[in-house]
């Protein structure tokens, strides 16, 4: 993986200790939301319209029947998982806009770019988030965007995420936008703290196990 971006990468949360980051919320408080994130409002149709780009995709790329199937037994927790990263993306953008990190057109282009050149083409790189990240192709420049956020969040912080400190730092900054936006998610998606966040974990580009080594990325798939 391109050493700039791998340096900058978040690591899993299993080994952090942080205040709760999300918390449930009842259903009918917010009749129709999936989520509430400050003054944003996640709906249930916009999630799974998520959801279907994701599965739209995964029949696209795979028209073999029992193939489908098994991509889809993988990723049988994708409703949740896909609020999930809803939810950690919006966080991220608070801890983001509350230090000062913005992310232009031409950051995405530059990464998709490169990210492309690593991966073999356009459609290589598209379908390596597609299996890895569950990120349908319509959705790839926001999920750039918000790992661009992560690093430039990290930088600003002058944490070294493969380092433990630099790690609590980081997670410290979204536990405290957590707080500041005041996140509700709704019970029948289940709910969800920094520590136990390993479903997105799974899922979200920007939060994955970072070691000296590195981590397989995209372009590997």
């Amino acid at each position: 993986m391109h050493r700039r971006r791998r340096t900058a990468l978040v690591l899993s949360t299993a080994a952090i200790a942080a205040a709760p980051l999300l918390t449930a919320c009842g259903a009918e408080a917010h009749p129709g939301a999936a989520a509430v994130v400050g003054n944003d409002r996640i709906t249930v149709s916009q999630l799974e319209g998520r959801v279907n780009e994701v599965r739209a995709a995964q029949r696209a790329a795979i028209p073999d029947e029992q193939q489908y199937e098994q991509a889809i037994a993988k990723s049988g927790g994708l409703t949740r998982s896909t609020l999930h990263t809803m939810v950690l993306d919006k966080v991220l953008h608070q801890a983001a806009v509350d230090a000062g990190v913005d992310v232009s057109r031409r950051d995405i282009q530059r990464m998709r770019a490169g990210l492309e050149q690593q991966a073999g083409g356009k459609k290589q790189l598209e379908q390596g988030w597609l299996q890895q990240y569950s990120v349908a192709p319509s959705q790839l420049e926001n999920s750039l965007r918000t790992e661009i956020e992560a690093q430039k969040l990290a930088r600003k912080l002058g944490a070294d995420m493969n380092a433990p400190k630099g790690q609590a730092v980081f997670w410290k900054e979204l536990s405290k936008a957590s707080k500041k936006l005041g996140v509700d998610l709704n019970p029948r998606y289940g709910t969800w703290d920094v520590e136990k966040s390993k479903r997105a974990d799974s899922k979200t580009p920007w939060v994955r196990e970072v070691s000296g080594g590195g981590a397989a990325g995209p372009e590997q798939a």
